[in-house]
């Protein structure tokens, strides 16, 4: 069976690894891979991390919704028509995930959608991921759940329940391929220590991450002044924001944030790097869908910086506090986290999976399809 893993993102090249990892472990299986380049810069090295090099690569030069997707419509046809698979994977909810499933679906290719079911029920949160999604439900043969309630969503759409596995999510595999990797190799640690000396010291510090459309409109405005503020009422902690290459995320938060007291901004970080900074930091301020399962997966507590989320599950393993943009609340979440007010009761931290999410995907395409 010959099967295309199509992924574009560095959250998606993060989720897919341990998936390819495993899927070549099966001679059933023809794996090739293909890197659609919609982070083209900051999702190389993580593939590079795990030794997995792409067979094919696309090339973007439109940096717009329509245009981009456009560019990969042609280009999935064009190896589609060249490679004939039987089965594409792809992941999650961006703009590769409906481009390389509606090119599939022209072309009578299976499609497998890992991450499948999440919703918001607002078609215009998280944009344009929330739509992405819905019309990927509609394209694929193979939906891999990573919760219960994900599954229940898609019951509600009228997908066969025969067509559903809840597989956990491969994040929660990825971090364990990480976890290995900072063990085995010392040079990961110093590295880390090098760059930022105050967390090798213990001192105490906050790990941010914002770049989401909705947010672009003023909100990360609103998030950096809530920033200075936080570093002003708490003098004691540092904060470290790797700040997204968009210019539309940089021309908001480097006017306000660059030089500030407390405040460490720097592009965005290597994956060994970033996972040893979420081991240690006192909490996590994200706007991202991939940071919030592995803040949980690892116990760390979240100010979630969204009006909702699609991972409701997330609330149940970790303290988390939804805020949006809204800076006065931002602040207060950050005085909770930081006063230890946060409840750890009633937490299930295994709700996302145990890490072998991958395995059960690789054996639900073999029972499925071969």
């Amino acid at each position: 069976m010959k099967i295309i893993v199509m992924f574009g993102t560095r959250p998606e090249a993060i989720k897919m690894a341990p998936v390819i990892i495993e899927l070549k472990k099966n001679p059933a299986f023809d794996v090739r891979v293909c890197f659609t380049g919609q982070h083209k810069d900051i999702a190389l090295p993580f593939m590079e991390l795990f030794g997995i090099v792409p067979d094919f690569k696309f090339t973007l030069e439109n940096s717009n919704l329509s245009g981009a997707v456009a560019e990969m419509l042609q280009q999935s046809h064009a190896l589609f028509e060249a490679e004939k698979p039987d089965l594409i994977l792809v992941q999650g909810d961006t703009n590769s995930v409906l481009a390389a499933s509606l090119t599939a679906f022209y072309h009578h290719v299976k499609v497998g959608h890992i991450e499948a079911g999440l919703r918001t029920h607002n078609k215009f949160s998280p944009f344009p991921e929330e739509m992405n999604r819905l019309l990927t439900t509609r394209l694929a043969d193979l939906h891999f759940a990573p919760a219960e309630q994900s599954k229940q969503n898609l019951l509600n759409e009228g997908v066969p329940e025969k067509d559903i596995f809840v597989t956990g999510n491969t994040v929660i595999d990825a971090l364990r391929l990480m976890t290995v990797k900072l063990e085995e190799n010392k040079a990961f640690s110093d590295d880390l220590k090098a760059r930022f000396p105050f967390v090798a010291e213990g001192k105490p510090f906050i790990l941010l991450t914002g770049h989401r459309r909705e947010n672009q409109d003023g909100g990360l405005v609103n998030i950096s002044r809530a920033l200075k503020e936080i570093a002003g009422k708490h003098p004691g902690v540092q904060i470290i924001y790797p700040v997204h290459p968009s210019p539309a995320v940089r021309g908001q938060v480097m006017p306000i944030l660059e030089g500030a007291a407390q405040i460490h901004l720097c592009d965005p970080l290597d994956y060994p790097t970033f996972i040893q900074l979420l081991q240690k930091c006192e909490f996590v301020m994200t706007d991202s869908g991939g940071v919030q399962e592995e803040a949980a997966a690892l116990g760390k507590p979240i100010v979630l910086m969204r009006e909702s989320t699609e991972r409701p599950e997330i609330m149940q393993m970790t303290p988390t506090i939804t805020v949006g943009s809204d800076a006065a609340k931002i602040i207060d979440a950050a005085d909770v986290m930081l006063e230890g007010k946060i409840d750890r009761s009633k937490l299930n931290p295994d709700l996302l999976g145990k890490g072998d999410s991958a395995k059960q995907i690789s054996e639900a395409i073999m029972s499925s399809l071969g």
